[in-house]
């Protein structure tokens, strides 16, 4: 089966706790919410449904706990028919993410790594090869990121949310690094060995990461699109699609699973970066993360 995989996501799985609520509380605020609700979520799960509702036959590779919450995360997974056999169980707790989500559709988010945590480099070596398009987050140890990379026999993706430090060849092995415009800046700050981030506009940015030795940068910019960057040609800029958002929770994540997806049926980076924002878009017009994601490809 595995020489059949097209893309590979190598991450986080969590239970997302979501409180809806009319505004985000302050510091030492309490605010009530209106209702709430248990989800599968994760960066690397949501990256893995959204790449095989994108048309791609999609490995998850990760770990959950001997727990209630390991079913929970799993689950769309499993519906959707994402290859999970090599998902391990962890004495850890399934890992939990906790949202507060307000009318405006602004989420603020606290993750507990739980059995995140041991995806490291041993957890990654014992799974082996990995296959097709590898994408990967910040959501498990750096160890577990730079030990997928060297296994990868094909391209690496890397969405680098949220920021850890990884080396700097691990770094420029990516082709995209998958981005936003804060995490842009902050990964620049890295490889300038800088002491704070730039305030550079996000096209100087992409240029000035390019020119550390990426290949290739895609910054997402919400509402306003994304920036496609790639070394030896000019940076575009694409048109985010108009919608009215809901829920933005697990949109970066859909737009990085569906990238992966569409670079793994050949396209371009920016024909794949095109796909991944009108994917994207859709999502955030429903509450939570994996839920919203579309489930046929002629929705998009």
């Amino acid at each position: 089966m595995q020489q059949d995989i097209q893309v590979t996501i190598v991450g986080s799985s969590n239970v997302d706790i979501t409180a809806l609520m009319r505004r985000l509380p302050g510091p030492g605020e309490t605010v009530l919410a209106d209702s709430y609700q248990l989800s599968p979520g994760g960066k690397g799960a949501n990256q893995a449904l959204a790449a095989q509702l994108a048309g791609a036959a999609t490995e998850f590779i990760g770990a959950v706990g001997n727990d209630s919450h390991a079913d929970i995360a799993l689950g769309q997974l499993k519906d959707a028919q994402v290859v999970l056999d090599r998902v391990a169980r962890s004495a850890k707790p399934t890992g939990v993410a906790i949202i507060q989500v307000d009318s405006a559709a602004e989420n603020s988010i606290a993750v507990v790594s739980g059995a995140n945590a041991t995806v490291d480099s041993d957890a990654v070596a014992e799974a082996g090869q990995l296959h097709g398009i590898v994408v990967l987050q910040g959501e498990i140890p750096a160890s577990g990121i730079t030990a997928a990379m060297d296994a990868a026999t094909g391209r690496v993706v890397l969405n680098l949310a949220p920021v850890i430090e990884l080396d700097r060849a691990h770094l420029l092995a990516a082709n995209p690094l998958v981005v936003n415009e804060h995490e842009a800046a902050l990964i620049l700050q890295q490889l300038d060995a800088s002491d704070a981030p730039t305030n550079d506009a996000e096209p100087v940015i992409a240029q000035r990461l390019l020119e550390h030795g990426l290949a290739s940068v895609v910054i997402t910019l919400g509402a306003n699109g994304c920036l496609v960057a790639e070394r030896g040609a000019p940076i575009q800029q694409l048109p985010a699609i108009k919608v009215k958002a809901v829920d933005t929770t697990g949109a970066g994540d859909a737009f990085t699973g569906a990238l992966a997806a569409r670079l793994a049926h050949g396209d371009s980076l920016a024909q794949a970066a095109g796909f991944a924002g009108r994917f994207a878009a859709l999502t955030v017009q429903g509450h939570g993360a994996q839920s919203s994601y579309p489930r046929h490809l002629a929705d998009i």
